[in-house]
């Protein structure tokens, strides 16, 4: 490709992070949580509503992890990895946009468009990350993984500041008796510029992103999609032998991951519950989002240094102290710090692992195994979200599923001590170089 072109790919294909991660930011962490709990579950109990929010997060996970290595594999069959990204991307930007129509005690309503939107945003990061091994030359593409994370932390943070302006700020230009009134009507309005943030920033990627070709293997050839797809998936299970290093790792970022996601999934509205300020629960998420970025980068620097695996061993290590400290909460400075340390490590934790499994597996499966990927990440946003949600609800309070999260980095990093990068990088091309030659002789 040349080389002006694989650039303009590249960028194209983080914006489109950029243009996502609005949704993580302002739907699933920033405003959506705050707004659930004192509005649309403003009736019910407040660990009631932090518990029902959790199992929301957790229903929504689990449907995305059951559907995305089908929909990977029918992706990778029929080459439209662009076409299934725009689908889910619709899907989500529709059921953002939705969420305008959420008001006070309309919980249910707030859940069932949340369900939807983290359908579409999870499906379509699984075509998103598929693109990664075409898009980025196998020398770049811890860099370039980094480079989308930290765009998404840019793209998302811009949007959620001027979310946080047009709910704090808006509403003081009215009088006082109106100001309740437009708050909300300003907080329901950020749901509205989510949903086009994210189609807009989608653009560059559909333009810019060639679908990469499709391979069919030998004896596929007659099969439709949906066969194609489950042959694929059990001849997968059948072959995973040949992949046991990507194996290891993918069980060992499921169990690492459940405390990454539910920290990032349930932090502002255990915030909420303790009493935390609004202000401040959405001031430290915006603080995240700008700080996270340089350090998303610099983790994609610190791999060529000392090694992918090292690097995510110091971000679980940052992780497992959060948790401890966590549990000690109570006072605003202490969430704002806490914060900071997230930013630390979050984009490079996520970039890392998505870039490690980009290595250890072959990539005309791309869409395929990062469907696995999608699996075991969203599982991870199933069993997190709900064991808070369940310690939440019979201790009271929140306190201790916060600190019960250590042991997901420690096991976690443990068994990702049992991967060798080395090992899995050579069965990945081997298994990619038999594959063309098969697809060749077909």
């Amino acid at each position: 490709m040349d080389e002006r072109l694989h650039k303009k790919a590249i960028r194209a294909w983080t914006m489109y992070d950029w243009g996502n991660s609005a949704f993580a930011t302002t739907i699933m962490a920033a405003v959506l949580p705050v707004y659930y709990s004192t509005v649309a579950a403003s009736h019910l109990a407040p660990n009631i509503a932090t518990a029902y929010w959790g199992y929301t997060t957790a229903f929504a996970a689990l449907i995305a992890a059951l559907i995305s290595p089908i929909l990977g594999a029918v992706a990778d069959f029929r080459g439209s990895k662009k076409k299934f990204l725009t689908l889910f991307m619709v899907i989500g930007v529709t059921a953002t946009a939705l969420l305008y129509l959420v008001r006070t005690g309309d919980y249910l309503l707030a859940s069932l468009f949340f369900v939807f939107g983290q359908i579409g945003f999870a499906g379509s990061l699984v075509y998103y990350d598929a693109l990664l091994p075409h898009v980025a030359r196998p020398d770049e593409i811890d860099q370039v993984s980094s480079r989308g994370y930290a765009m998404g932390y840019i793209g998302g943070g811009i949007l959620l500041a001027i979310n946080l302006a047009m709910i704090l700020f808006v509403p003081t230009l009215y009088p006082v008796e109106q100001q309740g009134e437009i708050t909300g009507v300003m907080t329901r309005l950020t749901f509205v510029t989510v949903a086009a943030w994210w189609f807009i920033f989608t653009l560059p990627l559909l333009r810019h992103v060639s679908e990469p070709p499709r391979r069919i293997l030998p004896g596929e050839e007659n099969f439709k999609p949906l066969q194609a797809s489950f042959s694929r998936l059990v001849n997968t299970f059948k072959d995973i032998r040949h992949y046991r290093d990507l194996a290891t790792f993918l069980l060992a970022f499921w169990i690492y991951a459940n405390g990454i996601g539910t920290i990032i999934t349930m932090a502002t509205v255990y915030g909420a519950e303790i009493g935390l300020g609004q202000t401040t629960l959405i001031g430290t998420l915006l603080m995240v989002q700008f700080l996270a970025a340089p350090f998303a980068i610099l983790f994609g620097w610190l791999a060529r240094k000392i090694g992918t695996k090292n690097s995510i061993y110091l971000a679980l290590g940052v992780y497992a102290l959060i948790s401890i400290l966590g549990y000690f909460l109570q006072y605003e400075w202490q969430f704002w710090v806490l914060g900071a340390m997230v930013a630390t490590v979050q984009g490079g934790s996520q970039a890392l692992s998505r870039s490690l499994m980009g290595k250890l597996m072959p990539k005309s499966k791309s869409a395929e195994f990062y469907g696995f990927f999608s699996v075991f990440e969203k599982f991870a946003n199933v069993a997190g979200p709900l064991l808070f949600g369940i310690v939440a609800t019979l201790m009271g309070e929140s306190r201790l599923s916060i600190v019960s999260l250590i042991i997901f980095f420690a096991v976690g990093g443990y068994i990702l001590t049992r991967v060798n990068v080395e090992r899995g990088i050579q069965a990945a091309e081997e298994d990619e170089a038999r594959m063309i030659t098969q697809s060749t002789a077909a």
